[in-house]
């Protein structure tokens, strides 16, 4: 039998920007791939490796099966040798849906429900009593238990269904072989005269089964009898004793009241089952209501001025007009601002109906009949708030789900717990020997799983958070726990910077967990710029030497501890040939400050913060202690609310947003602006000269050109977004789509433009030799050389360098960009636009700068070059504010404020803020301690 193959070789890979390289890769060991940022990685790793063996799977699939998948194109290789199954694992969130939480992403939850269906008590909804299917045994070991009885009655109740109008029940009693019977209260013998009236019009009738002593010695008589009673009683059988009655089932029913329950089942605990779910919620755990912040955003207005948000819209002219009539017939001031309206005058606004008028909260109601149709799901959601369900509490259940209860707990409760907290929990779960019989392969699965979450650094995530919350960073480490419990062997894991949103302390449990993939037997293929990632790699492909055009080479392959002798950037780095230095003198801190006091948001619980006006400031600490929340969530929002008057945040979508005590120092800011990784655009159309405004300039240089006046040309000709100068049979996208159907879809260069976008009598007129369509293949770099006699345009293309990103083509996709990409545009954007603004009285315009993670997707060598940027937007007069873990930007910081000490309830609270060295000379401070050793 032939040996599998010890190395995976992909043979000149062509695909995007590589050059034809040859890469080898050794099976079943931890390979890295670095290189510059736009130097072909990712077209390596998930565009070649992963999409080929992708594709190979699902060409392995059916014909039928194949269309409902998404269909991968081969990439441009000539061979690939060695491909195991491949799973990609992104720095992305791809769950949009209320009902995934963390907790069924990770397969807690299911483990979850089959522990409380197996292992669960169930109580009675109703009295509170424990709810159990008695057995024959059970009834008498209980009834031997009790004090001795000389008189012990075993009865059933008479079935419903034997009260039918044709038959003679007494009879019928008597044929089965029963002689007496308890009826209202007073025995009976089923042979007197009067017996078939007296049992047809009582309230209850207990047939008697036995009469006998509840001594042991009559124990197998008394299991017949209780037997007997279980069969004719239809599971039911009461005991009377001394007037008292002790009431079993067979059933699950609860032995106090008779309140019936539900048989305990996975389904029965799962919140996006009909069966589980909550009626009230459908298992979201919220109901959507109207809310009258929403209605009127902005109390200050008057009904004039468009108080009532929705009526202000268009298509309800008609509905102001009566409210105008409405308001002048109440005597309700039409131009008085609505916070000055009276309680009553309010009230007939929003719930009022009188006449032709009706209230807001009616008429939106009202609509609801109508939420088939898009527009006014669209429009109405606008007006709601998601809040928590009267019904069940948010916990997403049925009250016969939330009454089943293991180690004192409901299941809403246990998923409520963070992973760290479960953890514990189920280590202390004490069950009783048959519990634990029937739970301890479910228990130790569950185990696992939760040991899996803590191990990537999540333990702070509870179970029932949405995963549609989570960043990219967490979803991808939920990802990389799911592929370690799912236990493959023999695998191809491509995972794409893991260490992106992790404070090195966290970075060294990643890496034991990626070592624990590679030693199970799997080939682990990392797209990584961590220094610790790459020293901690068996192997590493480095490609280069620069980005875009300029990359795509290989540039090292081999053991990952021996590049710092090739001599390439990355070995250079790693060796400390080339280092990012520690600043030579730091800015000083004050005399103004932005300070904020009682910051309150999730783990952040009256947090007192101050920043330095004009310096760069670093808010760090590990994964999970509040960061986000402190400068997105409650600095922004709260600046927002008074620089532009109102926030952004869309609330009835789920945006939270943070209070303060006090925000003092804001004053001396002209405007605050968030850059963070999203998209700079969602279409192919978009790309970077037009983000940064150049491409008006361009345009407008083509339109001045001598062939173009004489055409009579304008700037917009030159657009292929209008028609006029763009190719109308693809509307200048300069491909179509091809559906295939059940083959991959195609998009193919357009036969009438050729791929060029654009009419060929707009192509006729040049600059310098190049049409507009050539112009917009150069790069950043090659387009300031040849445009260097045009400096408006040049200069807007000079930011783009200056970010680092002259290896980006000037008509590059936006779709194609990635996160790191993307931010760095809007600080080049930013950087373009610093002249213009808001102005203080008495100097330029200062804005506060809050970027989050700027070193995703960044070398080394970038990170010195971001570095550069975030010390311009300074020097410029503003104050920059970052989130971030990367060590070498935290040490060039002129104040970094770190939170912590741990994650989620164990964070929220400022450990240290101050210099980086105050910082390293915290004892509690767990950044400080990697800080210490850079210092």
């Amino acid at each position: 039998m032939r040996a599998p193959p010890d190395r995976v070789v992909l043979r000149n890979v062509r695909q995007h920007n590589l050059k034809g390289i040859t890469v080898e890769i050794p099976r079943r060991a931890l390979t890295v791939v670095t290189g510059p940022s736009g130097s072909g990685k990712s077209s390596l790793a998930f565009d070649t490796l992963y999409a080929e063996g992708q594709r190979r799977y699902i060409e392995s699939l059916s014909t039928y099966a194949k269309q409902f998948l998404e269909r991968m194109p081969k990439p441009h290789l000539d061979a690939l040798e060695g491909l195991s199954p491949a799973v990609a694992i992104e720095q992305k969130n791809p769950t949009t849906s209320s009902r995934s939480t963390v907790g069924t992403a990770t397969e807690i939850y299911d483990y979850l429900r089959l522990l409380w269906a197996r292992a669960g008590t169930p109580y009675c909804r109703t009295c509170g009593a424990v709810v159990k299917a008695d057995t024959v045994q059970d009834v008498v070991d209980a009834l031997l238990a009790a004090p001795p009885n000389d008189a012990l009655l075993v009865t059933f109740p008479l079935p419903a269904s034997a009260h039918r109008p044709e038959v003679a029940v007494a009879a019928q009693l008597r044929a089965a072989g029963f002689v007496r019977a308890q009826v209202n209260g007073a025995v009976l013998r089923l042979d007197d005269a009067e017996a078939e009236r007296q049992v047809r019009e009582a309230a209850e009738v207990l047939v008697v089964v036995d009469r006998l002593a509840a001594v042991d010695a009559n124990r197998g008589r008394l299991a017949d009898a209780i037997a007997t009673a279980f069969a004719e009683g239809e599971g039911v059988t009461l005991a009377v004793a001394n007037g008292e009655r002790r009431r079993f089932s067979e059933h699950p029913t609860c032995s106090a009241c008779g309140t019936p329950a539900p048989a305990l089942t996975p389904s029965l605990f799962s919140f996006n089952n009909p069966r589980g779910a909550c009626p009230g919620c459908n298992g979201f755990g919220a109901v959507l209501e109207y809310d009258e912040a929403l209605i009127v955003p902005d109390a200050a207005r008057s009904l004039e001025e468009g108080a009532l948000d929705p009526w202000t819209k268009p298509r309800y002219e008609g509905r102001r007009r009566v409210l105008r009539e409405t308001a002048r017939a109440k005597g309700i001031p039409f131009d008085r601002p609505w916070r000055d309206l009276t309680e009553k005058q309010r009230h007939a606004l929003l719930h009022g109906v009188s006449g032709r008028y009706v209230g807001i909260f009616p008429f939106l109601e009202r609509l609801e009949e109508k939420r088939y149709k898009q527009y006014i799901r669209v429009f109405l959601r606008q007006y709601q708030l998601a809040k928590t369900c009267p019904a069940c509490g948010g916990a997403r259940l049925k009250p016969e789900a939330l009454s089943v209860r293991l180690g004192s707990r409901t299941i809403a409760e246990a998923a409520a717990l963070t992973a760290a907290e479960l953890r514990e929990w189920l280590g202390q779960l004490a069950l009783g020997p048959f519990q634990q019989r029937v739970a301890e392969h479910v228990l130790g699965e569950l185990a696992a799983r939760v040991g899996f979450v803590n191990d990537v650094g999540l333990g702070y995530l509870t179970l029932d958070r949405q995963t549609r919350t989570l960043s990219g960073g967490e979803a991808q480490r939920i990802a990389l726990s799911n592929a370690l419990g799912s236990h493959l062997v023999d695998t191809l894991y491509v995972l794409d910077e893991p260490s992106i949103g992790l404070h090195p302390s966290d970075t060294d449990r990643l890496l034991g967990l990626l070592r624990r993939l590679a030693d199970a037997g799997n080939t682990v293929v990392v797209v990584e710029h961590d220094a610790a990632a790459m020293r901690a790699a068996d192997y590493m492909v480095e490609l280069g030497p620069g980005s875009g055009d300029a990359g795509g080479h290989l540039v090292y392959q081999g053991p990952a501890a021996r590049v710092c002798e090739a001599g390439t950037l990355t070995g250079q780095y790693l060796s400390g040939e080339k280092r990012i230095a520690v600043p030579s003198a730091r800015r000083a801190a004050g005399p103004r400050w932005l300070s904020i006091r009682g910051a309150r948001l999730h783990n952040l619980a009256g947090v007192d913060v101050r920043i330095p006006l004009g310096t760069f400031t670093v808010v760090t600490g590990v994964s999970g202690s509040g960061k986000s929340t402190l400068v997105h969530d409650v600095l922004y929002r709260q600046l927002e609310r008074r620089l532009r008057g109102a926030h952004s945040a869309k609330e009835h979508l789920g945006e939270p947003v943070g209070a303060v005590d006090a925000l003092e120092g804001w004053e001396a800011l002209a405007d605050a602006v968030l850059i963070d990784q999203s998209p700079i655009g969602r279409t192919p159309r978009s790309n970077p000269v037009t983000y940064v405004k150049a491409f008006d300039d361009l345009r407008a240089l083509f339109a001045s050109l001598p062939l173009a006046r004489e055409r009579r040309y304008t700037p917009s000709t030159f657009s292929f977004n209008v028609a006029g100068g763009r190719c109308e049979a693809c509307e200048g996208a300069g491909h179509v789509l091809i559906e295939m159907v059940f083959l991959a879809n195609v998009f193919v260069p357009c036969e009438h433009c050729g791929g060029r976008r654009f009419k060929p009598a707009v192509l006729d007129v040049r600059l310098e030799d190049r049409s507009i369509y050539d112009v917009l293949q150069w790069t950043v770099d090659e387009a300031i050389r040849r445009l260097h006699r045009h400096p408006r345009l040049a200069r807007a293309l000079w930011y783009l360098q200056q970010v680092g990103l002259g290896y980006l083509r000037l008509g590059q996709p936006a779709t194609t960009l990635s996160g790191g990409e993307a931010q760095r545009l809007k600080i080049a954007r930013e950087l373009s636009s610093a002249r213009g603004g808001g102005r203080r009285p008495g100097g330029r315009a200062r804005n506060l700068y809050l970027l989050d993670e700027p070193t995703t997707g960044l070398h080394l060598d970038d990170v010195r070059t971001l570095c550069r940027v975030l010390d311009r937007l300074v020097d410029a007069g503003h104050t920059v504010v970052v989130i971030e873990h990367h060590l070498d930007l935290i040490k060039r910081a002129d104040w970094v404020v770190d939170l912590g000490p741990g994650a989620g309830d164990e964070g929220g609270r400022v450990v240290a803020q101050g210099t980086p060295e105050d910082v390293a000379g915290e004892p509690t401070s767990r950044t400080g301690r990697y800080l210490k050793e850079l210092l």
